[in-house]
């Protein structure tokens, strides 16, 4: 008996090893997971008619599943759960905010509950990350001569960045495989970085919400009976999570003797290289509430104005929508690796100035099209 015991506790010392050199791992762990639940989980919603209709914003046939999310929450817990324990344990109060904001958008997905409310939800499990887990953003890294923070200040700007990142990857999510697909990118860069850095852990977590929102994007880009959409649930965990990595990674790079960071990995200009790999988000939801001010509408009134929207207007369907604006997003990727020890402000002008640029591009080839269709 206690031979099975001491071959039991081995072969767990070793998977545990064996998943902390290669973090990597942890990838095909939450897919596998995934995989398994995710027929179970469009049962429920089909049984439960937890489905979204055709309607005047959608362009899909037939009732599908929205509560995709539930599936990409489900694998990516008990991976980390499972094989990267330490981080539940540093972060619990994180954790308490994941599943908050899961509540929020699963209570949106079904019986679509007002902005404001959506907000409170949103800040309430900010409240977790920012001031109980203490993840925030703590220093400007010399941003307009700024270094370290006030804490007051410090809440103030971690709480608005929380709020514009989980927001604008909540509203990217309009074609099929888009948001589960930048998602899957970003969480790819932030996931080697952790672990070049040597923060097991948090490499881990970002590997294992690839895996994870890998099976969701198989499903919502490649399914036809099984076809799942991913919801607010989904986004607004995606969202989440994805404020947690660019936090961790400027703080990583705000204090880079603490953290032991080798040279070729320093980036002076780490929030700037954050905006870089978020830009396609962060800079269309700009761009449209700017647009909706303009117009004299509420800047949170839904409109098909989006970058996604306007690329579909070119001709192309949703899967050609992803590919491009993946591509895009991998090039704002590059333009943030090379420009990642630039000044602050002259990395945001240039990625600014360059999705403005393409913005254009894009805007002139609609309005040629349109021409050409009204001759």
């Amino acid at each position: 008996m206690n031979l099975m015991l001491e071959i039991k506790n081995f072969g767990t010392q070793y998977i545990d090893s064996l998943i902390h050199q290669l973090p990597y791992l942890t990838i095909l762990i939450s897919f596998t997971i995934g995989l398994c639940f995710m027929p179970l989980v469009i049962n429920i919603a089909k049984k439960r008619n937890f489905v979204v209709k055709p309607n005047k914003r959608t362009s899909h046939k037939g009732d599908i599943p929205n509560i995709g999310g539930i599936n990409i929450f489900i694998s990516f817990l008990l991976t980390v759960f499972f094989f990267s324990y330490g981080i539940i344990s540093q972060l619990q109060y994180s954790i308490i905010g994941v599943f908050i904001i899961l509540i929020v958008g699963f209570v949106d997905d079904l019986i679509d509950i007002k902005a404001s409310w959506k907000l409170i939800g949103e800040i309430t499990s900010a409240f977790f990350l920012i001031v109980l887990s203490d993840i925030r953003i703590k220093n400007l890294h010399g941003f307009l001569g700024i270094l370290n923070l006030s804490l007051p200040t410090s809440y103030l700007i971690s709480f608005f960045v929380f709020i514009v990142i989980i927001n604008a990857l909540n509203l990217i999510d309009g074609v099929d495989g888009l948001a589960s697909g930048l998602g899957i990118l970003y969480s790819l860069f932030f996931a080697i970085y952790f672990s070049l850095s040597d923060n097991p852990n948090l490499a881990m977590s970002a590997y294992a919400m690839v895996g994870s929102l890998s099976v969701f994007f198989l499903y919502n880009v490649f399914g036809k009976k099984s076809k799942i959409f991913m919801g607010d649930s989904g986004s607004l965990l995606l969202g989440y999570m994805i404020s947690l990595y660019v936090f961790e990674f400027c703080k990583i790079n705000a204090y880079p003797l603490a953290f032991n960071l080798p040279a070729y990995l320093e980036m002076s200009a780490a929030p700037a290289v954050a905006i870089c790999v978020l830009s396609v988000p962060l800079y269309d939801t700009l761009r449209v509430m700017l647009t909706r001010i303009k117009k004299g509408v509420s800047p949170f009134h839904p409109d098909k104005n989006h970058i996604h929207h306007l690329l579909l207007k070119t001709g192309l369907k949703h899967r050609g929508v992803t590919f491009v604006l993946l591509l895009v997003s991998t090039l704002f990727v590059g333009l943030g690796l090379i420009g990642r020890n630039w000044s602050i402000e002259l990395l945001i002008f240039v990625a600014f100035l360059l999705a403005s640029t393409l913005t254009y591009i894009l805007w002139r080839t609609v309005d040629k099209m349109k021409l050409k269709t009204n001759a």
